[in-house]
């Protein structure tokens, strides 16, 4: 089946619209109208190499959202008609350890990619910039109602990417989290945070957007240009989200951790990190990662956000401006996060 698309022809190239060819619907595959795709600021790196060479033409999108078309003769879990999401990952091993255990997402044999990655059939994954796309049921998530598809294409990444270490790491009533950066990760966390009922603090090289976090649910905000935040804040936080991208003073944002406090990166700087051993052995403080989530932790976040009617705040494009929101996207000119509405693609 040939479907529309737009894809990157190479890593400095502009994406362009064309049309590529999805597989047939197997026994245990759904086939998705994808109605809204996100656009996250990781499509842009892998686009662009940043993270090694890819596998052009790529077709990019890991924030999907639609309605089944077709499934599989032995599909139960999803109907025709019924609203879904696809996120970061498309097929794992399903027998490691991890796997077993829900953390499908650290596939011991590596999880497949929703696009540029080796798929089952021997082809490479193509993403979400399309207007259709078939994958195994199992790695399909029901979409709540409550929350507007468009607002929802953005929970399936930087929803899930931000909720599994709030939720990892306790964030909830008596506990203080921080939120580094206010863009496409951090308004997630910053909404997530709240609604789990923790005290939210959102540090932000500058104040123009403390407006929005105060809106968006942080009970604090505080611009990181100004060195008098380290000292006022020192010792404060007993969880730190770290979405930013660019590299940071890892020794200075470490010092804002109460006893037992941890830093989590979820922001993928290009560049390594350095710290100090005296930043973590001073209190017994801790220094983690973490990337997205499970498919039954990703039901379970989204399930959240239909209880508590939270979606992203978005801004709707048609597919002939993917290319400006790219440059829009690294210029920090969005609030918070493009979604192409796919019915555009042709």
């Amino acid at each position: 089946m040939r479907v529309h698309a737009y894809a990157a022809p190479g890593a400095s190239e502009p994406l362009v619209p064309t049309t590529i060819e999805r597989r047939e619907v197997g026994p245990t595959d759904v086939l998705i109208d994808i109605t809204h795709a996100g656009i996250c600021h990781s499509d842009i790196h892998t686009v662009r190499g940043d993270w090694g060479p890819q596998p052009y033409p790529l077709v990019p999108g890991h924030e999907i959202v639609g309605v089944v078309a077709e499934v599989g003769s032995d599909v139960t879990r999803h109907r025709v008609g019924d609203r879904v999401g696809v996120g970061c990952m498309v097929n794992s091993c399903r027998g490691c350890v991890n796997c077993r255990n829900g953390d499908e997402q650290y596939c011991r044999n590596g999880m497949v990619g929703t696009y540029g990655a080796p798929d089952r059939d021997g082809t490479t994954t193509q993403g979400g910039y399309a207007s259709h796309v078939v994958v195994d049921a199992d790695f399909v998530l029901s979409v709540p109602a409550g929350i507007d598809s468009a607002a929802a294409a953005p929970l399936l990444c930087a929803g899930i990417t931000t909720y599994s270490p709030l939720r990892h790491w306790g964030a909830g009533p008596g506990r203080t989290v921080a939120v580094v950066g206010l863009g496409g990760l951090g308004h997630m966390a910053v909404k997530l945070a709240h609604a789990m009922g923790a005290e939210v603090t959102v540090l932000s090289q500058s104040l123009k957007k403390q407006e929005d976090g105060l809106r968006l649910g942080a009970d604090h905000y505080h611009a990181t240009s100004d060195p008098q935040t380290f000292d006022e804040l020192a010792g404060r936080f007993d969880l730190i989200i770290n979405t930013v991208s660019a590299s940071i003073d890892v020794d200075a944002y470490l010092g804002l951790l109460a006893v037992d406090g941890t830093l989590v990166n979820v922001g993928a700087p290009a560049e390594p990190l350095s710290l100090n051993a005296f930043s973590l052995i001073g209190a017994r403080r801790s220094y983690a990662g973490s990337m997205i989530g499970g498919i039954r932790e990703t039901q379970e976040m989204l399930d959240f956000c239909g209880e508590h009617q939270i979606g992203a705040d978005i801004e709707l494009i048609p597919a002939n401006k993917i290319n400006e929101a790219y440059d829009r996207v690294l210029a920090s000119d969005v609030r918070y996060r493009f979604v192409i509405d796919t019915a555009t693609l042709g």
